[in-house]
């Protein structure tokens, strides 16, 4: 029935705009009954919206309207659709009317339109649509509310909304309303990507005592967890758990604490749990492998990891470019460029495509080694293999031409890689400035340091600390102390290589009581002296001969806890080769064998220099043969030290003989090495000497020692030089 307007409205309306006579009576001819709403709603929601215009406005009318035609779910959705593209929506009290819709759609089981307009509604900031729900909880059935609560919870999870995701999840369990596992799962998996463990665990105990029993995924979730965080007590407890309460783990399962025990360093353990998944049928895949090799790797147990990828193919397990990508950046990174260029072949082989990952890693390798013209084959070639170089190439590239010396190179490399459309990086113009500083260019540092600072790129403290270095190495100490301040004004704090570095420098330029007034700043920081640091100073006291101040030193840093270097028993052992105190210098090279410190080729030398000087030559061709059956190569030093300690003791056929075979090895002798072998010769008839050897001697250098140049004649060569 329709109300029939009084007499004065009935006047008004005839003196009115026609608008608002329209609206007026549309206003007055809203029906009563709830039957009369629902006919004048489908009957005009298509063909006449205009006389629901007044709907739309009241609030209250509004939501009686809903409710009247709330055995029509798609006219609700249609109808609400309309209202709330409608300019006279009442979007202050829109909350109330989500919730009405939500609560039709519920009871009659549209649940994907429930969930799409839950999204809508919280997209607006509508959260106060939880608490709506809780206070309908009598009007609106239990498993309507618990439906739309657990939508709320899906939807805050879907779009990484945790802490609204937390407070609807406690609201729900607290009120005795247990939402569904699956939505749990989804802002557990956003809490563990957050790193909020304790959240997550507290999230995971509250379904447990309320009784919402975890799923696989569950358990998955805080495996990884715990496992991220470290806790491997706690994942290896839950595993026990989730057995316990008939979950049985899955291949993600263990893949997951696989991954958590290899990062950990337990292999072992990791390596227990592929022969148990094996035992129970469940697929081991290479992604079941990938993190133990990786761990083998990372402890430098290469035999290991190698016996572990044959464990992979006997099992038929393939391997993907991630395991190769990995072997050969290892490999890479310990030198051995060569069997890493095998398992790319191998690689290929196999129908695996290298990426530019695997080019980087070998890239990588080649100016590793030195070898920075095949890096660059490699680099060139890319174009005709279809890959792209990206910052990573470019900067690895440029690193090798710097550790060269070829800055040139590096600078045109820069503005290649500009015109490939790849911008230089903080990294790019870093390797740039601490190049140019170690070839001693400190104006071409300066210089992309100043570009680097005019293309808004902030310098990061390896940037400052080549600087830094290259002022103290030319004796600008307070030019480098302005730099450490400059940084800290930037908001980069001194590290404790930049540290080093001006300890080094300043005992260089022999400010001794500025370098412990350094010290004291640098501990006062927080920053504990390394070998490094240690090294520095034993090393300025060692050059200036200061050996009982080195030794206290070295004794403080033993004493420190801080285990001492190949580096700071080398700088040692060559200070008190150079005294002539072959005691010490046996004694520290025993005790770094000892400690299980393998010696290098300048450790050798400096143990072989000492001898010399000590005139013990048999203990120093018993060096000089051990360090090539350990692999080590003699270079011209080694040679230098031998030949001279031959001269010295008269032993000329044997110091010829020691010349010829460095010359063999293709080590090319320098004026010092010549230098010395005619040492005993007068000045005008080096040249003349040398020549004969070169000419005479080490052409048929296969006869030496017998039938050579001996003592006699080189004094033969004396005296005609003499006439």
């Amino acid at each position: 029935m329709l109300f029939t307007p009084s007499i004065r409205a009935y006047r008004t309306l005839r003196t009115t705009s026609p608008k608002l006579r329209l609206f007026l009576h549309c206003h007055l001819s809203i029906p009563h009954s709830d039957s009369s709403l629902e006919t004048l709603i489908c009957e005009s929601l298509s063909s006449d919206p205009l006389k629901l215009e007044p709907i739309v406005s009241d609030r209250q009318l509004f939501l009686r309207a809903l409710r009247s035609i709330r055995a029509r779910p798609v006219i609700v959705v249609r109808f609400f659709r309309w209202a709330e593209a409608h300019p006279r929506f009442d979007r202050a009290g829109s909350a109330a009317a989500f919730v009405a819709v939500l609560e039709i759609l519920a009871t009659s089981g549209f649940v994907g339109p429930a969930r799409s307009l839950v999204d809508r509604a919280l997209s607006l900031g509508l959260h106060g649509v939880v608490d709506l729900l809780f206070e309908r909880r009598g009007a609106v059935s239990e498993p309507a509310l618990k439906l739309l609560l657990d939508l709320v919870l899906y939807v805050y999870g879907k779009n990484s909304m945790t802490r609204r995701s937390l407070s609807t999840f406690y609201k729900m369990v607290y009120n005795g309303v247990a939402p569904d596992v699956k939505y749990c799962n989804w802002f557990l998996r956003n809490l563990r990507d957050e790193g909020l463990s304790d959240m997550a665990s507290a999230v995971y105990e509250a379904m447990v005592h309320h009784g919402i029993g975890p799923s696989i995924i569950t358990y998955n979730t805080m495996l990884d967890l715990y496992c991220k965080e470290g806790e491997l007590w706690r994942a290896l407890d839950l595993l026990s758990e989730m057995q316990n309460n008939g979950v049985f783990p899955s291949s993600i399962t263990y893949n997951v604490l696989i991954n958590g025990l290899s990062k950990s360093g337990k292999l072992g353990i990791a390596e227990a749990l592929i022969e148990e998944m094996s035992d129970r049928g469940l697929e081991v895949s290479a992604v079941t492998y990938n993190p133990i090799i990786y761990g083998c790797f990372s402890r430098g147990d290469f035999d290991k990891a190698r016996g572990l990828v044959d464990e992979m193919l006997r099992r038929g397990v393939s391997l993907t470019l991630w395991t190769y990508n990995m072997c050969i950046y290892w490999l890479c990174k310990k030198g051995r460029v060569a069997e890493a260029m095998r398992w790319l072949s191998d690689m290929m082989k196999r129908d695996l495509m290298p990426d530019i990952v695997s080019y980087n890693s070998l890239i990588y390798g080649y100016c590793r080694v030195g070898n920075v013209e095949e890096a660059l084959r490699l680099f060139n070639g890319l174009e005709f293999l279809r890959l792209e170089p990206n910052i990573v190439t470019f900067n690895t590239v440029m690193d090798g031409l710097c550790r060269v010396g070829d800055l040139e190179g590096a600078r045109k490399l820069k503005d290649k890689m500009v015109w490939f459309g790849v911008q230089p990086d903080v990294k790019t113009y870093t390797t740039l400035v601490s190049g140019s500083s170690k070839a001693g260019d400190l104006e071409t540092a300066k210089g992309f340091f100043d570009e680097m600072l005019g293309k808004g790129l902030k310098p990061d403290p390896i940037a400052y600390t080549a600087l830094i270095c290259g002022e103290m190495r030319i004796g600008m100490a307070h030019e480098a102390f302005r730099l450490r301040e400059e940084m800290i004004l930037m908001g980069l704090h001194p590290n404790l290589v930049t540290y080093n570095v001006l300890i080094d420098g300043l005992y260089k330029v022999g400010s001794l009581e500025k370098v412990y007034l350094l010290l004291q700043k640098m501990v006062k920081e927080g920053f504990v002296p390394d070998n490094v640091t240690y090294t520095c100073i034993i090393h300025a006291h060692s050059e200036r001969g200061f050996l009982r101040e080195a030794r206290e030193v070295f004794n403080e840093m033993v004493s420190m806890g801080v285990f001492p270097s190949i580096v700071t028993y080398t700088v040692l052992i060559h200070a008190h080769a150079r005294k002539g105190k072959i005691d010490g210098v046996l004694f520290y090279f025993s005790e770094m064998v000892e400690k299980g410190l393998v010696p290098n080729e300048i450790t050798y030398n400096a143990v072989i220099y000492g001898l010399c000087r000590a005139e013990q030559i048999t203990k120093a061709y018993e060096l000089f043969t051990e360090m090539q059956e350990k692999g080590l190569s003699p270079n011209k030093y080694t040679y230098t030290f031998l030949i001279d300690a031959n001269c010295n003791m008269g032993n000329w056929k044997e110091a010829i003989w020691m010349y010829a075979q460095m010359v063999d090895q293709g080590i090319e002798p320098d004026p010092c090495t010549q230098g010395i072998l005619f040492k005993r010769l007068g000045e005008d008839c080096m040249i003349q000497a040398a020549q004969y050897l070169d000419e005479e001697v080490l052409g048929d250098s296969d006869c030496l020692p017998e039938d050579n140049l001996g003592s006699e004649d080189l004094i033969e060569i004396e005296q005609s030089s003499a006439s």
